[in-house]
């Protein structure tokens, strides 16, 4: 029997603040409140039977993000303690590619990203974005309606992510089925994962026989040498992480202009730029809310709790920004980056500015184009996606003045 230092809480044998109820996705405060009353790390759960650590303080994070000697990503000894049928499996075991490795395998994956990444120039990247926008905007613009989630963020980033990883236009559907449902969790997330896997496999079979100008192509070509399996999951890692959470940026950040007439008004004047409402959803409505996932290598006392080991610990973005909007201590410059929405350590999101301009971008040539966004609902009657990982709007419908589908380019200097 394991003895507990006596200053020290072990919540083994307390009831779990429960991540995967409905309830969560509409009220998330409510649970991060019940988990912050527990100190700077609560008890919760992120599936039916499935518990976890929810560190919701800012310095307690900061600790697990930058401690590599006490916490590891490798989740093997963890996924021995689940059923295999568990919701979340598919975000969370382990794979050869830089999310879940530590040390020298970490800076090998890591590394090829980056160099990879580098390689997409800024203006390349915007003319893609561009591009897409164009495409949705001509699809939606004659009807004066939409859905700015389903007919807008999600279709936008499968679009430019195909176009990096040499896909055609026409693939997004399945990137986006796949991905939504293992992101969520629930019943369908084994299916999902073995769709987006399917997926991810039949692109690196196709670049490995014809390689292009993309980035699956780039990293089969990397001087690392990395092997063909773990060039599937450096794709699997990047596609998914690229697609789902920016997607989510993109739609939390609409929604946050538009619920705030204000705001809408001076950022379409130009007066207010676009970055100041992506870096306020960074601090409040983080589109990946718990996804920053350790484990203790050890049995260890950390910040008044027993920490068991293959037990996940799991640094909370969106309880840190949330409770702190709710307290009234937000108030921040606007470029502030203390939000940790993309990690930090050596961990740390290689690839945020490509997600910055992908989103900024978007938003700018939205608005020009569309420049009488309306709301059909207020915020507050919003609904969001449930699971315990992310903070993803089920849809965002506006209404706007019906255009032709050659309108947007004719606009006055408005590049096609």
């Amino acid at each position: 029997m394991t003895t507990y230092p006596p200053d020290r809480h072990d919540f083994s044998r307390s009831a779990p603040v429960r991540l995967w109820e409905d309830g969560f996705a509409s009220e998330p405060h409510r649970y991060y409140a019940a988990l912050s009353a527990q100190g700077p790390i609560g008890w919760a759960e992120l599936a039916p039977g499935v518990p976890a650590y929810l560190v919701t303080d800012r310095r307690a994070a900061l600790d697990v993000l930058h401690d590599e000697e006490t916490f590891t990503h490798d989740p093997r000894a963890w996924e021995e303690t689940v059923p295999a049928d568990s919701p979340v499996l598919g975000m969370m075991r382990w794979r050869p590619n830089a999310l879940f490795a530590d040390g020298a395998a970490h800076v090998r994956y890591r590394t090829t990203l980056i160099d990879v990444f580098d390689l997409v120039e800024p203006h390349d990247l915007r003319a893609r974005v561009h591009r897409a926008v164009r495409l949705l905007v001509d699809r939606i613009g004659q009807h004066g309606r939409a859905d700015l989630v389903a007919d807008f963020s999600r279709p936008l980033m499968a679009l430019v992510f195909n176009d990096l990883f040499g896909l055609p236009d026409s693939a997004g559907d399945r990137l986006e089925a796949g991905l939504g449902k293992m992101m969520e969790g629930g019943a369908q997330a084994a299916e999902g994962e073995a769709e987006y896997g399917r997926y991810v496999l039949e692109l690196i079979a196709a670049k490995a026989e014809r390689p292009g100008d993309d980035l699956p192509s780039r990293l089969l070509g990397h001087p690392a040498g990395l092997t063909g399996e773990e060039v599937t999951w450096q794709v699997f890692l990047t596609l998914g992480a690229g697609y789902e959470p920016t997607a989510n940026l993109l739609s939390n950040t609409l929604s946050r202009i538009l619920g705030n007439p204000l705001y809408y008004s001076t950022l379409t004047s130009g007066a207010r730029p676009v970055m100041d409402a992506v870096v306020e959803v960074l601090h409040h409505e983080t589109p990946l809310s718990n996804y920053g996932i350790y484990y203790a290598r050890r049995p260890v006392a950390f910040h008044g709790v027993w920490l068991r080991d293959a037990v996940p610990v799991v640094v909370s973005y969106g309880a840190l920004g949330l409770l702190a909007e709710r307290e009234g201590t937000a108030g921040r410059h606007p470029n502030d980056a203390s939000h940790l929405s993309w990690g930090a350590g050596s961990h740390a999101c290689p690839v945020k500015q490509h997600t910055l301009l992908i989103v900024t971008e978007a938003i700018e040539r939205l608005t020009q184009w569309l420049p009488d966004l309306d709301p059909v609902l207020p915020r507050e009657r919003l609904s969001w996606r449930p699971g315990p990982f992310h903070r993803s709007l089920t849809a965002l419908p506006v209404r706007f003045s019906p255009r032709g589908a050659d309108r947007p380019a004719d606009r006055a200097g408005v590049p096609s």
